[in-house]
């Protein structure tokens, strides 16, 4: 598996190609994030939203069109995708499909898990492909999602974060802001997020 990464805006959104089998997975193409896009797939299948703020979206629509590809996006953050909340002039979007909480995809073979962690958004997803976590704004190196946004719940986080402290696997984490970590070294620091929330 292929991973390759590009920070996107001014909020340096990670905008990631995730190549399983010569089949590419873009996950939250943000802000700009077209041109990059366009210059490393050869075979993109799908976009991939962890969830539905705009500077993981931003470029949805555009990517879509441009590569006749569809976007999955988690079923409770569509309406973020369509109805720009934050009035930003973000270009609307539209998920093709809803992703259940929790729910399995199989792309001719290739599985690829939503992981449900609301509480930064009331879809808020981690992506799973191939042993590897695509965390969106659920959890960062050392940090996790803010949770005093709009559609944000402070006890959604709680309860996420006991969940995936449940996990009794280590897992490469690949966050939608800064570097990449893993499960076992964020533990200690979930704890005390939780803590503080």
């Amino acid at each position: 598996m292929g991973i390759k990464i590009q920070p996107m805006g001014d909020y340096q959104t990670n905008c990631y190609i995730v190549d399983v089998d010569g089949k590419e997975f873009i996950i939250d193409p943000g802000v700009g994030a077209t041109s990059w896009v366009k210059n490393n797939v050869k075979n993109p299948v799908a976009i991939l939203n962890t969830h539905g703020h705009f500077d993981h979206v931003w470029s949805n629509k555009e990517v879509s069109n441009l590569f006749n590809i569809k976007i999955y996006t988690p079923r409770d953050d569509n309406f973020m995708l369509e109805k720009d909340p934050y009035n930003l002039g973000m270009p609307p979007s539209s998920a093709d499909y809803l992703v259940k909480p929790d729910e399995e995809l199989d792309f001719d073979g290739i599985k690829v898990k939503f992981h449900f962690f609301p509480g930064h958004t009331p879809g808020c997803s981690a992506i799973e492909i191939d042993d590897n976590l695509f965390s969106g704004d659920f959890i960062f190196n050392n940090s996790i999602g803010r949770t005093d946004f709009p559609f944000s719940n402070p006890n959604d986080m709680k309860k996420s974060i006991d969940k995936i402290l449940s996990w009794d696997k280590n897992i490469r984490i690949y966050p939608g802001h800064g570097s990449s970590t893993t499960l076992n070294q964020e533990r200690s620091s979930l704890v005390n997020w939780k803590k503080y929330l």
